[in-house]
């Protein structure tokens, strides 16, 4: 019977591995629709008999029920744990298991802002201290591409409006170089000049952006700026830190920007992480195809 040695193989990940409940769980899961597939589908009654081929055909009915990239290669996993199981124990001769390929892990386009949503929620009336910064840090923000946590740790001196550009230290301390435009070189000018020095309470504090109470501004306190703002112009979809970095991206390349002056811009190391942005533009320009061709 199939199932005893299932039952061996998780006697083992208990005692011999200590795994949590939840691992076991897991696993359980997986072999159990596992093996009904091996015994009811396929009709084998001994793990030795069981081929990739058999391992495959279960996959892919994964995959036609619609399973996600995640859950088909925990399954793999599971699979894999336990046909190696089954050569350690001498119950199977050889291993079933050996060059199934665990699923690529499906790339999720980003959320991105239209540019007349981009507009609505850049549209701040600069009327108090606290919204003058706003204003700023999402003029910048949209400008420069940058991530959120290299905006919130960007000094003065990492400014240089005079020459047009911010310098700023990405992932592994990756200095990069991005330009301004004017629209926001106005509103940092503006930040500096007006609201930042009624806000920072140490005239020692080197941090560009800082919160009601002088000191550096966080992560969250940076979030629930942007939901507030977000709320404010009107706009429904869910918006992310990410999400003016992910729109200053398409937006480049929809109006023609190089993709590898992009990836500069965003610092990404390898290009194809840049590429996604390709395909956001391309679905964008088939559901204006759709919307607007009277054939299509």
């Amino acid at each position: 019977m199939l199932k005893y040695a299932i039952e061996d193989f998780f006697h083992f990940l208990q005692i011999e591995r200590g795994l949590s409940d939840n691992t076991l769980h897991s696993y359980g899961r997986d072999l159990k629709h596992y093996t009904n597939y091996i015994e009811k589908s396929v009709k084998k009654q001994s793990w030795d008999k069981v081929t990739r081929k058999d391992i495959m055909g279960f996959l892919y009915i994964l995959k036609d029920e619609g399973k996600s990239t995640s859950t088909i290669t925990r399954h793999v996993s599971s699979i894999r744990a336990f046909h190696h199981f089954l050569i350690r124990e001498q119950i199977a001769t050889s291993d079933a298991s050996l060059h199934i390929e665990t699923p690529k892990k499906e790339r999720k386009l980003p959320e991105t802002l239209s540019q007349a949503e981009v507009e609505k929620l850049l549209h701040i009336q600069e009327n108090t201290t606290l919204a003058i910064r706003n204003k700023a840090m999402l003029e910048l923000l949209y400008a420069t591409g940058l991530r959120v946590t290299e905006l919130i740790t960007l000094k003065v001196s990492d400014l240089h409006l005079t020459m047009g550009f911010v310098q700023c230290f990405g992932k592994g301390s990756k200095e990069r170089i991005v330009p301004l435009g004017d629209v926001a070189k106005n509103a940092m000018e503006n930040y500096l000049e007006v609201s930042r020095p009624k806000l920072v309470k140490n005239k020692q504090e080197t941090a560009l952006f800082v919160n009601h109470h002088g000191r550096p501004l966080s992560r969250q306190g940076f979030w629930k700026i942007l939901k507030a703002l977000a709320i404010d112009a009107g706009i429904n979809k869910t918006i992310t830190p990410h999400t003016l970095r992910h729109s200053f991206a398409t937006h480049l390349l929809e109006n023609g920007a190089d993709l590898r002056v992009v990836q500069e811009m965003l610092g990404h190391a390898d290009i194809s992480t840049t590429q996604i942005y390709t395909h956001v533009t391309k679905t964008r320009l088939k559901d204006m195809y759709k919307a607007y061709h009277p054939r299509a």
